[in-house]
C-alpha cells in the first residue's frame, strides 16, 4: 500500500473514527482503525462492535492495500503535523509496519492484519428516507439533553424514534428522549419512505456522533437514514455511521404529558435562565433546587442553602389561572432553556406535585415535560 493525502482531510476522517474506538478494549484489533487504499479514495474505518463509522476522503493511491494501524496515535500524529503538510502513507507488501512521512518527519506505526477487523454487516435495513441535515440536527439537539446515563434503565440511553400514524392530522416522525425527570418531544412531517419505520431507540453514543458529523453538513444538505428494528444507518455527506439500535421497549411517555394545566406564565426565556442560574449559585446540594413563585406580574426564583445562604431574584411575567409556589432542579431547567429559539418561554402547571409542560412559543413542534421537586 502507498498513497499521499492532503493533512487537513485526513486529520478530518481521524477525529471522526477516532472518537468510535473505545480507548479501553481487551480486543486489539478494536484500538485500530481500518486503511483501505482503492480507486483515488483512502477509507477509514472504525468499530467499537456496536457502532461503525466508514469515512472517506479523496487520495493519491500509488499501490492499493488495507492494513490497520492504532487509531488514536495516527490521529495524535497527523494532528501535530504542519497545516497543509502532505501526508505519504506506505506498507511494503509482507511488512508487520506502516510508514508515514511527512516533510522532515518520519514515523514508523506497528500494524495488525486487515483480515483481522470485524467485517460491517451489510443487511438490507428495509426502510430508508432522507432528512435535511437542519431538521436531523434539530430532532437531536432537543431531545439528546434528556436522555438517561442509568445502566438499570438502559431503554432510555438514547433517543426514540417512531413515526405518528396520522389520525386526523399530518403524519409525523418524532424523536423522544426521557431520564424519568424531564422529557423532550420534538416532531416534524414524516419524510417521504418513512412510513413503515419501526419505533426504535437511537444509543446515546451514536446521536453523539451523528451530530458531531452533521456539523461538517450545510443545513440544506440532505443525510440518507435506513434502519430495520435492530440496526440503523446514516449517509452523512461521505462518512457512513452504522448502530446496533438499543434492544428495548420505550415506555409510554404520552401518559406523562400533562393536558389539562390551567395555570400558565409566560415569561422572557433570556431573563428568566439568568435568574435561575443566578440563583442556584447558593444551591449546594447535588440538585441544585430552586423554588419559583409565580403571581401577577413576575415570577420570583429563590435558593437556600445551609453552608451558602439564600438567594433570589425576580423577572417579570405574565401569568393566568392563579398564583403557584413549585420546585425544580436548576440544571434541568436550564438545559430546557437552552433549546428554546424564540424570546419568550411558557410554562403550564397545575400543582407544585404535578408535571410542568413547557413550550417555546415559536416552535410548536415541540415540548418538554419537567417533573417538579420538593424545596
Amino acid at each position: 500500500m502507498k498513497l499521499t493525502i492532503e493533512r487537513a482531510p485526513l486529520l478530518k476522517s481521524l477525529g471522526y473514527v477516532q472518537s468510535v474506538v473505545e480507548r479501553r478494549t481487551t480486543i486489539p484489533i478494536l484500538s485500530n482503525v481500518r486503511l483501505e487504499a482503492r480507486d483515488g479514495e483512502l477509507l477509514l474505518t472504525a468499530t467499537d462492535m456496536d457502532l461503525t463509522l466508514v469515512s472517506r476522503e479523496a487520495a493519491e493511491i500509488s499501490e492499493p492495500g488495507t492494513t490497520t494501524v492504532a487509531a488514536h496515535t495516527l490521529y495524535e500524529i497527523v494532528r501535530r503535523l504542519a497545516e497543509g503538510a502532505i501526508v505519504e502513507l506506505e506498507q511494503a507488501s509482507g511488512s508487520a509496519d506502516l510508514n508515514l512521512r511527512s516533510g522532515r518527519s518520519s514515523f514508523v506505526l506497528p500494524s495488525l492484519p486487515a483480515d483481522e477487523f470485524p467485517a460491517m454487516n451489510e443487511e438490507d435495513l428495509g426502510v430508508s428516507f432522507e432528512l435535511s441535515a437542519q431538521v436531523l440536527r434539530k430532532l437531536l439537539d432537543k431531545t439528546r439533553f434528556a436522555m438517561s446515563s442509568e445502566e438499570t434503565r438502559y431503554y432510555l440511553n438514547g433517543v426514540h424514534l417512531h413515526a405518528t400514524r396520522g389520525d386526523g392530522a399530518a403524519a409525523t416522525l418524532r424523536a423522544v428522549a426521557t431520564d424519568g425527570h424531564r422529557l423532550a418531544r420534538v416532531e416534524t412531517p414524516l419524510p417521504e419512505g418513512a412510513k413503515g419505520i419501526p419505533p426504535v431507540i437511537v444509543p446515546k453514543k451514536t446521536v453523539g456522533e451523528a451530530r458531531r458529523l452533521l456539523e461538517a453538513l450545510d443545513q440544506d444538505a440532505q443525510v440518507g437514514i435506513a434502519l430495520s428494528p435492530s440496526r440503523i444507518r446514516f449517509q452523512i455527506g461521505t462518512t457512513v455511521l452504522v448502530s446496533r439500535l438499543i434492544d428495548g421497549v420505550f415506555p409510554d411517555y404520552e401518559r406523562v404529558i400533562p393536558q389539562a394545566n390551567d395555570k400558565a406564565a409566560l415569561v422572557d426565556a433570556k431573563a428568566f435562565a439568568v435568574a435561575i442560574d443566578r440563583v442556584s449559585t447558593v444551591a449546594t446540594d447535588k440538585v441544585r433546587a430552586v423554588k419559583l413563585g409565580f403571581s401577577e406580574g413576575r415570577v420570583l426564583a429563590s435558593a437556600v442553602s445551609a453552608e451558602a445562604g439564600r438567594a433570589q431574584d425576580e423577572v417579570d411575567c405574565e401569568l393566568s389561572g392563579g398564583e403557584i409556589e413549585i420546585g425544580f432542579n436548576a440544571r434541568y431547567v436550564l438545559d430546557i432553556t437552552q433549546q428554546v429559539e424564540g424570546d419568550q418561554i411558557r410554562l403550564e402547571m397545575a400543582s407544585p406535585a404535578s408535571p410542568t409542560l413547557i413550550r417555546d412559543p415559536e416552535d410548536v413542534a415541540t415540548i418538554y415535560v419537567l417533573m417538579p421537586m420538593r424545596v
